[in-house]
This record gives C-alpha cells, sequence and structure tokens, in this order.
C-alpha cells in the first residue's frame, strides 16, 4: 500500500504542474496529511492506554495493584498496535509530488544556447529569415494537409543566413530539431539519418491566435523542436545506396500491403497494423475515424502486441522458458522499432515483457500493479509524457478494460460471451476515455459505441489478417500482397460503415470548453463508482448482479455527469452576449453570441473555416447557427461556407447581393444545403436594416461592402477591400457616417474617410496594418487592434474588447 500511495505521488506531482503553483499546494497538502496522521495517532495511542487502565482497574484481581503502584501497573498494559498508515508515508509522498514537479522542469525541453531557433530572436526580427540549413534527417518524410512534405531535421550548421536582403552570418554551428516543410517532389526518396542541405524561410512557431484552435507552437516543443523550416530547395546526395534500417522493414509491409490493395484501402490496413505515424494515411479517411469514435484503431497498440507475443509463445511452446523469453523480447522490440517509439506502443511493449518475466519466473502477475509499475517507469524515462494525448488515452483505456470490463461482463452473462464481449469492450474504453477527449477536443460523438460495437467483428479479422500479411511480406511480399488482397472486403465494409455514420445527423455533438475541475469531477465519478462494485458489492454476492440495485448507482452516476458537463456551459451560453472577432488575415469574420443564440458573420476560405470557425464553434459549445450573414461576394471570403454547413446547421443565411459568378458552383452547394436543412435563403437589402436578436444589421453599400452594426450600446462599421477612388465614391455618395467602431481589411484609407468615420477603436483583420492609416487613427486618438498582433478580440457589454491573451487567462481554465 505505502508503494502504490508514492506511486501515485509521483504521478500527481507531474499532474499538478499544469497547475499553477501546483507543487507547493502539494507539498502542503502532504505535510498537513502527516502532521493530521501523527496527531490521530497519539490520540489514540492515549485513549487505548487509558480505555486498557479502566479496564484492568474494573477488574476485581488487579484493583489492588493498580491502585498501589498506578505506573508501574500502566507500564504492563500491552501498547498500542502499530498504525496501518505511518505518518512518514505521507511527508514521503508530498516531497516525492514536489520533486516529481520539479523534475518535470528540469526535463522540459528549452532551447540551448546553439539552438537554430535563436537566430531568430538574434536578427531582431520575428519574421522569416531566408536560411540554409545543413543537417541529418530524423524521420520518414510524411504528408500535411496542405500536400507538402513533413520531416524533422537534426541541424549540425548553418551556411547562410539573410534578412532583408543583408547577410548577417555565414558558416555556423548550430543544434536543435526544426520542423521542415517541402514541396512533396523534393522529399520523395528521402531516408532517415541522410545528410542533406535546405534552403528555405526560418520561423518561430506561435501559439494560437483563436480560442480553440491548434497550439502548433507547444506541439513543436513537446517535440523538442523550437523553430520551423519551409523549405524551397534540397540538395543531396542521392547517388550512394541508402543504408538498411527498421524504416525500410516498414516500408516494405507497407508497399506490399498497398500493392494490390490500393489507397486507401492498402494504407488503413498498414495503419492497422504499424499504427498511423507509420504510413501516410488520406487525412480524408483520418477525419472521418475520428469523428465517429474509430480513432483508436488507426494507432498501434495492446492489440497488436497481444497478437503477436500469442503467436510467438504458442510456436515455442516446446521450448524452453528462457529461449521463449528471448524470442518474445526481440519480437517486441522489433515491432517497437517498426511502429516508432510512441508512448502507446511503449505501454503496450513494456506489459508484454512483464507477460514474458511472468513466464520465466512462473509467477502470476496483478495487471493493475504492472499498469501502474509501467506508467511510472515511462514517466521517470520521460516525464513530459504525462501531458501527451496519446500516452494519457493508451493507459486509460487499458485500465477501462481492466477494471470495467468484468463487471459489464457480469452483468450481461445473459448474452452469449462473444456479443456480450462486443458492447462490453468498447463501453468500458469509452466510460475511461471520454471525459478526457471533451476535455481536449470538446465533441461528443455520440455514435461511437454502436460504430465500434458494428465495427468490432471487421476491426478484428482485417488487423489480424494484417498482420499475418505483414509476417509473410518480410519474406515473401507478393504473398503478402495476395493476403492483403483478400481483406478487401472487410476494409472496404469498415470504410463504409465510418462513412454512413459520419454522414448521419448529430454525428458529433460541441459540448464546449469543460474545465479542469470539471475533468477532475467525472474521473472522481468512475473512481467512486468502481470503489462502490469493488468494496461494498464483491463477487461473492451473486445475486447483486442479477438484481436492480446495481443500476441505481449508475443511473445516479451517468445522469450526474450529464449534469457536470451541460449545466455549467448551458448556464453561460444563456446568460452570455459576446462577440469575437477571429484572428485570420484579411478575412473579417465575427461571430456573436446572445443567450444562446449565435450569429456568424462570413466564413472565409476552406482552411479557416476547418481549422479556425469550427474549432472556435466546437470550443463555444455551438450547435447551430441561427443566423449567418456572407458581407463580402468575393470567392476567397465565403468558399468555407459549405464546409460549415455540413458540420453546424444554419437556420437563416443572409447573402450580399453582389453579382457572384467567381463563386457561383459555391453558392449552387449552399443553396442545395440550406434547402436539405430547411433553412432560409434571404439576400440583404440596401438600407434595410435586419434584426438579428438584439443585435441590427444594415447594409449600407454591396460592392464594395460596407455594413452597419449595432451592439448594444456601440455603433461599428465593417469596411471592406476599397481603393481610394471607392472610398472617394464612398464619401460622394454620403454612405458613411460617423462609428465607435471600425473593422476592416488593415489598407491603406484616406484621411478623408477617417475623418468623417470618426472611429474610437479601429480593428483590422490583417497581419499588418498601412503605416499612414496608423498614423492618422493616432492623431485621432483612436486605440487600435489587428488580428495579426493580437489575435481574435472579445467584445462584451462590461469588459469591452479584450485580447486571445486577457480572456483566455480569465476564462477559468484550471477552475
Amino acid at each position: 500500500m505505502v508503494i502504490l500511495i508514492l506511486a501515485f505521488a509521483y504521478l500527481l506531482g507531474l499532474l499538478v504542474t499544469a497547475i499553477p503553483g501546483g507543487n507547493y499546494a502539494i507539498l502542503g497538502l502532504g505535510i498537513l496529511l502527516a502532521i493530521a496522521t501523527a496527531l490521530k495517532q497519539v490520540y489514540q495511542q492515549k485513549q487505548f492506554r487509558k480505555a486498557r487502565i479502566q479496564q484492568f482497574i474494573k477488574q476485581k484481581e488487579t484493583r489492588k495493584d493498580a491502585l498501589k503502584d498506578p505506573i508501574e501497573f500502566a507500564d504492563k498494559i500491552s501498547k498500542t498496535p502499530r498504525p496501518k498508515m505511518p505518518f512518514w508515508v505521507w511527508l514521503l509522498a508530498g516531497i516525492i509530488a514536489f520533486l516529481a514537479s520539479v523534475y518535470l522542469q528540469i526535463r522540459t525541453p528549452q532551447p540551448a544556447s546553439d539552438d537554430i531557433s535563436n537566430l531568430i530572436l538574434n536578427s531582431g526580427n520575428s519574421q522569416d529569415l531566408l536560411i540554409t540549413v545543413r543537417g541529418e534527417i530524423n524521420s520518414i518524410p510524411r504528408l500535411t494537409r496542405s500536400g507538402r512534405g513533413q520531416f524533422w531535421l537534426k541541424a549540425n550548421q548553418v551556411n547562410e543566413i539573410t534578412n532583408n536582403n543583408t547577410p548577417i552570418s555565414v558558416g555556423r554551428d548550430v543544434s536543435g530539431l526544426v520542423y521542415v516543410t517541402l514541396p512533396l517532389l523534393k522529399t520523395t526518396g528521402l531516408y532517415p539519418g541522410e545528410s542533406i542541405a535546405i534552403t528555405g524561410s526560418l520561423y518561430q512557431p506561435q501559439p494560437p491566435s483563436n480560442p480553440g484552435g491548434f497550439n502548433f507552437k507547444k506541439y513543436l516543443a513537446q517535440q523538442g523542436a523550437f523553430a520551423g523550416l519551409r523549405g524551397r530547395y534540397i540538395s543531396h546526395d542521392d547517388s550512394q545506396p541508402a543504408p538498411w534500417g527498421l524504416w525500410k522493414i516498414r516500408q516494405r509491409i507497407t508497399r506490399a500491403q498497398a500493392k494490390l490493395l490500393g489507397v486507401p484501402e492498402g494504407s488503413l490496413l498498414s495503419a492497422m497494423v504499424l499504427g498511423r505515424l507509420a504510413v501516410d494515411l488520406p487525412y480524408e479517411i483520418r477525419d472521418i475515424f475520428v469523428q465517429v469514435g474509430l480513432a483508436h484503431i488507426l494507432a498501434a497498440s495492446g492489440f497488436q502486441v497481444s497478437f503477436l507475443l500469442g503467436i510467438i509463445l504458442a510456436v515455442t511452446q516446446r521450448f524452453s522458458p528462457k529461449i521463449r523469453f528471448g524470442l518474445g523480447l526481440l519480437t517486441l522490440l522489433l515491432y517497437l522499432g517498426l511502429t516508432g517509439i510512441s508512448p502507446s506502443v511503449l505501454r503496450a511493449t513494456l506489459m508484454g515483457l512483464a507477460v514474458l518475466i511472468a513466464l520465466v519466473t512462473q509467477r502470476q502477475t496483478k495487471p493493475l500493479n504492472v499498469l501502474l509499475g509501467v506508467a511510472i517507469l515511462l514517466l521517470i524515462a520521460n516525464p513530459t509524457w504525462i501531458f501527451d494525448i496519446g500516452f494519457q488515452l493508451s493507459f486509460l483505456a487499458t485500465l477501462g478494460l481492466m477494471v470495467t470490463v468484468p463487471p459489464l461482463m457480469q452483468g450481461l452473462n445473459w448474452m452469449p460471451p462473444f456479443f456480450a464481449s462486443l458492447i462490453a469492450v468498447p463501453l468500458a474504453v469509452t466510460i475511461w476515455t471520454l471525459p478526457l477527449q471533451l476535455y481536449i477536443f470538446n465533441v461528443l460523438s455520440p455514435y461511437s459505441i454502436l460504430v465500434n460495437i458494428i465495427a468490432s467483428p471487421l476491426i478484428s479479422i482485417i488487423t489480424l489478417g494484417g498482420m499475418a500479411s505483414a509476417l509473410v511480406a518480410l519474406m515473401l511480399p507478393g504473398m503478402g500482397s495476395l493476403i492483403a488482397q483478400g481483406l478487401h472486403y472487410p476494409i472496404f465494409g469498415l470504410i463504409e460503415t465510418a462513412d454512413y455514420f459520419s454522414q448521419l445527423p448529430g454525428n458529433s455533438i460541441a459540448v464546449g470548453r469543460i474545465s479542469l475541475m470539471q475533468l477532475i469531477a467525472l474521473y472522481s465519478l468512475n473512481l467512486l463508482i468502481w470503489g462502490y462494485f469493488i468494496w461494498l458489492n464483491p463477487d461473492s454476492n451473486p445475486r447483486f448482479s442479477t438484481s436492480k440495485k446495481g443500476l441505481i448507482p449508475i443511473l445516479f452516476s451517468v445522469t450526474l455527469a450529464v449534469l457536470i458537463v451541460v449545466a455549467p456551459g448551458w448556464y453561460t451560453k444563456t446568460s452570455q452576449f459576446q462577440a469575437t472577432i477571429l484572428g485570420t488575415p484579411k478575412e473579417p469574420i465575427l461571430v456573436i453570441e446572445e443567450q444562446g443564440k449565435v450569429t456568424l458573420i462570413n466564413s472565409g476560405s476552406q482552411n479557416t473555416a476547418k481549422f479556425v470557425v469550427l474549432p472556435f464553434l466546437n470550443a463555444q459549445g455551438v450547435n447551430e447557427i441561427h443566423w449567418s450573414v456572407a458581407t463580402h461576394s468575393q470567392l476567397g471570403l465565403s468558399i468555407g461556407w459549405p464546409l460549415i454547413l455540413e458540420n453546424v446547421p444554419i437556420k437563416t443565411f443572409y447573402d450580399n447581393p453582389a453579382p457572384k459568378k467567381t463563386y457561383q458552383a459555391t453558392n449552387d452547394v449552399i443553396l442545395k444545403t440550406l434547402n436539405q436543412q430547411k433553412g432560409s435563403y434571404i439576400p440583404l437589402t440596401l438600407g434595410q436594416p435586419i434584426m438579428l436578436g438584439s443585435v441590427q444589421i444594415e447594409l449600407l453599400n454591396a460592392q464594395p461592402p460596407v455594413i452597419r452594426f449595432k451592439l448594444g450600446q456601440k455603433v461599428w462599421t465593417l469596411l471592406g477591400e476599397t481603393t481610394p477612388n471607392d472610398q472617394n465614391q464612398l464619401l460622394e455618395g454620403q454612405k458613411l457616417t460617423p462609428t465607435q467602431v471600425l473593422w476592416w481589411s488593415g489598407e491603406p484609407l484616406t484621411a478623408e474617410i477617417l475623418s468623417v468615420l470618426k472611429p474610437e477603436i479601429a480593428i483590422a483583420s490583417s497581419n499588418s496594418i498601412d503605416p499612414k492609416t496608423v498614423e492618422t487613427l493616432s492623431q485621432q486618438r483612436t486605440q487600435i487592434f489587428w488580428t495579426g498582433r493580437d489575435g481574435a478580440l472579445r467584445w462584451t457589454p462590461t469588459q469591452g474588447f479584450e485580447t486571445t491573451l486577457d480572456f483566455d487567462e480569465t476564462d477559468g481554465s484550471f477552475l
């Protein structure tokens, strides 16, 4: 028990580093528990001795002796038994937790003094640097969503740096890992360990500029990288044959499986066998599987390791335990190398190693103790994995299989075991992983359990067949391809199943951001239910599993979990009134939230809609847009609407009436989708105000677009891209009036138009602002924001305008 407490203290010490001052709080908690335990022990000793004295005094034969010499008599009384949990255990646990937090800070990657990222800071300019870097490829090139090749480069030398056409340095030794992207054709034939030289733009990754956005800077830092390189040219010696490596074996397997199956079937099979890190799986397939809750099958994990280890142990039954151990260990290490050293595969490998050790020593293992021991070992080796989502989900899923599947199987004992397991396994995994998924992704997949139940037989067949295909392909690639081809129909059925459920209404529900306290509360419920079934209703009570009493705590906990997730978000949405200008360059996008009703102004491009607008709506828990307004008629500002409509229904769509020949096809898709969703399409009318809740909007000019908003007590004016001639025409037509908030694209504005608008606040949806315009606005004492510097901007009636950093820090993410 003491070891378990100390192990959990180490884990807790790593986790509390996410909370400012958490390490000191956990140390203080350990000291308080130690003091409380010591005082309790002293009190119990006194009470015990007092009770024993009174007991013997009451006895007639000892009363005289007790009265004659009570001190000597008290010494003869038996002492208090030793406490089950000494006070020093809690003190040591607090110290271990504190030291764990310090250890994590020490092991967190930091740029060295000669790290290549320092070149950006030393240049005095955060803009891109043109640079030539020499180094060694550290990974197999992968395909990015933008269609470029990507790999990690271990830099060792910089041959040239140019900033603003001025040479800064030549021939400098550097270090550090670099995230490199290149045109796809230029990455063909590259392999790990190859020395290359790349010329391109060095840049510093930035944190997300919008709530709910992907934190690219944090992702690179977790990999130990602090700079990126957009490569243009590459120089390498392709005359030398590539050296041998495990990547060649992996390539042999993936090529054999894709030879007859093609793409995406062959890529999906390889991903299910070796994990998605070992193969380029098309993003369309990956997104569908993630959306319906099948992302776990794309990661190499315990199923594949158990299958391989089972084959080795079955084939070597007649061998000695030492030989079986050696062959099993070799198999585990080989598979670990093929899949890439990821936390989930390491976890499965170490647990497989524990099975081999138990086989040699002929001892039984306790799965939970093994799981905890493996977690501690991995987190000692790399404590930063504690915040790796793959590490967290892998251990939580395994924990669910260990502690939740048995009681579920017992409750489903009226079903055949095969069908009971189809329900119990995905349900158990979901129970333990869903809270973390909601915390990280803010989205619930309602069909995930049903999809996993339906797809489980197909997944088993494909994985087992894929493993067999991979093993055969190592020696006979042609035969491996034939075995893989035999899996065409199961793979096709799996893809069609996932695609079908991804098309159903309500296939994903945005729950909004949940706080750390909500996450802790959800897992506390899981632990309470687990403890309830273990300690209060053990397996020795057969009637309990068939009675309805077991359903009462389950129903209560499910109801309470729903309230924990839904109630805070529902209260916030129904009481808040805020407008958020998203941090996008050249794309004015505004989201207005008023008492649960949402208005979306503009969609942006497809990439903006996918990586900015939709993540923001998910983070806000938006599942329906009541009003949308397309203020601009340009293709780049409206082409994202079809993607948004696929994910979030729109009740009423207001459109700029200017000619739309540039995106007629996109407009047809919008009309078709709105018709299917029974939404309304209404062209805006010049000079006719419309009410979107309490917000009034009026189209003053169609081309260039000029829109006036009234939010609360403030008047906003959205000015589209205009030339000086357009601005003069707007002034001549007297279509502009003074405004409190000017929102425009950051391009030059004449002094005349600014003298008419006289804004108190000017906001540019741009990475930069025309200097002369800034000078004129400053002379008018106008407060200036721009999304390239400030990120997203949020306005509320009480707080006014806040930047991304301001309202991210005050949103209570740790409360």
